[in-house]
């Protein structure tokens, strides 16, 4: 397993916290190398914006040439399929991006949870009954949440071969997996 790639600073996570180059990157996780042509398909986007976002993605390193093809007809694909972004830091810039683009993703996440919603009775049962949404509270030290936080992307990276290497066993259809924990402000008793 390769090590992931960390970003940490703020014009990197900037340039990844906009709506349309979350969805090509999704979009590349699903159906592999893409050319901004097929992208414009699939995103009811220009060719035009689409290349752009493309190379915008792969001067920041997300996306590169897949070889091959020529202008919008060029194939891309994903260059990592584990980024990690920390935006830990005294640098008010660098918090500032990482909280626009979790923002980005949490906002992508929840309207992909919407539609889960409305359009669920389409799926089998057997979907239905396998799809879940868990949500608890607990006491937990900083280094506790960070192991946790550990398990859980290491959970998650189990299948990585089905997006790096595309074998997806029959039956199988993108999922989307999201997990995050952070402390709450204590009540006035202290809890």
């Amino acid at each position: 397993m390769t090590e992931p790639r960390q970003i940490r600073d703020a014009t990197t996570m900037r340039a990844l916290a906009h709506p349309t180059r979350l969805a090509l990157l999704d979009v590349m996780r699903r159906d592999g190398e893409i050319t901004a042509t097929r992208a414009a398909e699939q995103l009811g986007d220009s060719p035009g914006n689409m290349s752009w976002h493309l190379q915008t993605l792969a001067k920041y390193g997300f996306v590169e040439e897949a070889g091959g093809g020529k202008g919008r007809s060029r194939p891309w694909r994903i260059a990592s399929t584990d980024t990690r972004i920390n935006a830990v830091s005294d640098d008010p810039g660098v918090a500032a991006a990482g909280d626009a683009l979790t923002l980005q993703v949490l906002e992508r996440d929840r309207a992909q949870m919407r539609e889960w919603l409305s359009t669920r009775r389409d799926y089998s049962t057997e979907w239905q009954e396998a799809s879940f949404l868990s949500n608890t509270l607990t006491y937990l030290t900083p280094s506790e949440l960070a192991a946790l936080s550990d398990d859980v992307v290491e959970l998650f990276l189990r299948h990585r071969d089905r997006i790096e290497k595309r074998s997806r066993p029959e039956g199988a259809l993108p999922v989307r997996l999201a997990a995050f924990g952070h402390p709450l402000p204590p009540t006035e008793a202290g809890n």
